[in-house]
């Protein structure tokens, strides 16, 4: 063979070399595609329609998987995993859906990629959402979490009966006293004996920690500064607490209240057997939709009534979304929370799973009002929330309030006895 022949051998070999070795368009792109994974709470969190939301940032960004992991029936079930997880360090879960009073906690452990490079200055990136969020979401001035769907505890109340008896609706807390007492004596003088006036969470569960504030920020008090140090007012929260043993004295609360949990409080409005009872959003669509339910049709929601003198304030609930520190693609990882935390999947949410948008102007949309009339009273409530206790401990924090609370209505403490305890027990973790 002459030397040009086999140097055109040599080049063609090469170049089938080069040619099998390039990588061709589908390589290349499997080169540079990013797997996601996303934990997306319990079935109370929709992780039906968290899907549909994944799969519409798939179709966008065909370079992007979206895997996604659920688990945990509560938020206090959550709370355990996800803190197991992230001390870990691990690395499989890029973002995680978190209750609202975790961001702070969260982040100051260390677990939460700060969003700030990736969705711009926190005092502009909060401005189009619900006030509560700039407070909840925002730790040491960094953007910790956007918001997923939105919650709040509502008074839920059975229209029909202040129509029959033609009473008022109640601004305070003392004129919803006084309401209950009036239709709880004249429906058990035409047969109906077994109505409470007023069902409330008393069980040492997370909803108790609202039981406590609710009268407290009834009375325009702040129970912590924005740097999350404790500002609790005595007499105020000793006042607070004794309103609802006050109503429990009047037969407007039943006596065995430290016992309620939030499915007993929703079970007994349904089967008609509650004139006013406060929950969460979702309590709606169980008293509206339920095979069940004995009260279709008549139920309306108020904002929470204020202490006289006061002014209304609800507890905010409602679920966030957060990058872990951890993952090794953080800034997909932020790219895909911000369409999670947009308007259109705000509204998607709200369409489809009646979930509490974060945006106050989608409460007026007319396709959101169209699936969920009530949206248009809700708006109300939620604008005048507030976020629970900021603290990087919360998780104690939060069981030394529902645990004192519950106590102080099983009456085995007094109210003072009982706020001396919060008081002294929070001074050391909230500084």
């Amino acid at each position: 063979m002459s030397p040009l022949n086999r140097r055109t051998l040599a080049a063609l070999a090469c170049t089938a070399v080069a040619l099998w070795a390039a990588p061709t368009p589908a390589d290349a792109q499997a080169t540079t595609a990013t797997k996601l994974r996303v934990f997306s709470g319990g079935q109370n969190q929709r992780p039906d329609l968290v899907r549909k939301l994944l799969d519409q940032y798939q179709a966008r960004n065909p370079g992007v998987t979206v895997e996604i992991e659920t688990g945990g029936a509560t938020s206090e079930l959550q709370r355990q995993y996800l803190s197991t997880v992230l001390n870990a360090k691990d690395s499989a879960i890029d973002i995680y859906m978190i209750d609202i009073v975790n961001p702070a906690q969260y982040f100051g452990a260390g677990w939460l990629e700060p969003l700030d490079a990736y969705v711009g200055p926190a005092a502009e990136v909060f401005k189009p959402y619900l006030p509560v969020y700039a407070q909840s979401n925002v730790v040491d001035g960094k953007v910790a979490a956007l918001p997923a769907f939105a919650d709040a505890m509502f008074l839920y109340y059975r229209k029909d009966l202040l129509e029959k008896h033609k009473l008022p609706e109640p601004k305070t807390w003392d004129e919803l006293a006084a309401t209950a007492r009036k239709v709880q004596a004249a429906e058990a003088a035409a047969g109906n004996a077994n109505l409470q006036g007023l069902s409330l969470q008393g069980a040492p569960i997370e909803g108790a920690v609202c039981t406590f504030l609710l009268p407290y920020w009834g009375q325009g008090k702040e129970f912590n500064d924005a740097a999350g140090k404790l500002t609790l007012d005595k007499p105020a929260a000793v006042k607070g607490l004794s309103t609802w043993l006050g109503m429990v004295d009047q037969g407007v609360v039943k006596k065995n209240v430290a016992e309620v949990r939030t499915p007993d409080t929703v079970n007994e409005f349904k089967a008609g057997q509650v004139l006013f009872a406060i929950n969460w959003g979702f309590a709606w669509d169980r008293f509206k939709d339920d095979a069940d339910s004995q009260v279709k049709g008549k139920v309306g929601v108020l904002p929470l009534p204020a202490m006289a003198g006061g002014r209304s304030a609800t507890c905010v609930g409602g679920w966030q979304w957060a990058v872990s520190a951890f993952s090794k693609h953080k800034a997909e990882a932020a790219k895909l929370v911000k369409h999670l935390a947009s308007p259109e999947s705000s509204k998607m949410l709200a369409v489809e799973g009646s979930l509490l948008p974060t945006y106050q102007r989608i409460y007026t949309d007319a396709d959101v009002v169209r699936q969920a009339p009530w949206f248009n009273d809700a708006a109300a409530v939620v604008v005048a929330g507030k976020s629970r206790p900021m603290s990087r401990d919360y998780g104690q924090v939060s069981d030394i309030l529902r645990t004192t609370t519950s106590a102080v209505l099983a009456r085995t403490k007094t109210p003072t006895e009982g706020v001396d305890e919060i008081e002294n027990r929070l001074r050391r973790l909230m500084r």
